[in-house]
């Protein structure tokens, strides 16, 4: 006995593709309210999947990505056929987004959720300073650089990355914290940290040396304090292609070349 369909809901980045494949797509699939959906199809790039997710956090529906934008490690190639059995078969990968809290120079408190990364950059031409406390304890005094990062291991196959962190397997438990253009120490290349440490980044001279707090694409202007921890409350779900899972994903991108 075949297990039932189940009920799709298509999501469509702005981009003319992705629109015009919401629109073949429904007419062969149909299209279930967004709450009343198995699964969320979302057609686009990397940024619409993780703006997907963030629509999900609450309900925590599994998420299906088809590329229709430009960057798609974490979507599936865009093919029309079969999609129920694709969907079916596919591999589920399991993740917690990191939770920021971003103290600003007026005292303000700004929280936000972060899937790939939590990123404190430089606003003017002045470098950041920067302290670092991981779980309270002072680890490094002063850090000249043009900001840091924290990475969970789905988002370290991107900003991250580029910055040369590095790439984390899904399942490894752990967090990368990763300099952006460290000046001092200059040879410093960041850590790996546990999954469940609490990370708290302090600005020095934050008014002469103004910095910025971004998790994901969410920004803090002015920050004097920023605390970042994994949100053990919130799992999200994303569905890949069998033999294409974002296991298979993070082991591959490290032998790409």
């Amino acid at each position: 006995m075949n297990p039932p369909s189940p009920r799709l809901a298509f999501l469509a980045s702005d981009r003319p593709e992705a629109q015009k494949a919401r629109k073949r797509l429904t007419k062969l699939y149909g299209d279930a309210a967004e709450e009343e959906a198995d699964v969320v199809v979302a057609l686009g790039g990397d940024g619409f999947m993780l703006e997907t997710l963030r629509r999900n956090l609450s309900a925590t529906k599994p998420i299906y990505g088809m590329n229709r934008g430009s960057l798609g490690f974490l979507m599936n190639d865009y093919r029309e056929a079969e999609l129920v059995e694709r969907i079916l078969a596919a591999e589920r990968a399991e993740i917690r987004p990191l939770s920021m809290t971003a103290i600003d120079l007026d005292g303000g408190e700004h929280k936000a959720l972060a899937i790939n990364e939590v990123s404190l950059l430089r606003q003017t031409h002045q470098s950041a300073k920067l302290r670092i406390l991981i779980d309270g304890k002072e680890r490094l005094e002063e850090l000249v650089c043009d900001g840091l990062l924290v990475a969970t291991p789905a988002g370290s196959t991107a900003y991250n990355l580029s910055a040369h962190g590095p790439i984390i397997p899904i399942g490894a438990q752990a967090l990368a914290l990763t300099p952006i253009s460290a000046f001092r120490p200059r040879r410093w290349r960041g850590a790996l940290l546990p999954h469940n440490a609490k990370v708290t980044l302090e600005v020095l001279e934050p008014r002469r040396r103004p910095v910025s707090a971004v998790a994901d694409n969410f920004e803090v202007r002015d920050v004097a304090t920023v605390h970042i921890a994994e949100d053990r409350k919130r799992k999200l779900a994303i569905l890949f292609d069998a033999g294409r899972g974002l296991k298979e994903r993070v082991i591959a991108e490290q032998f790409s070349t």
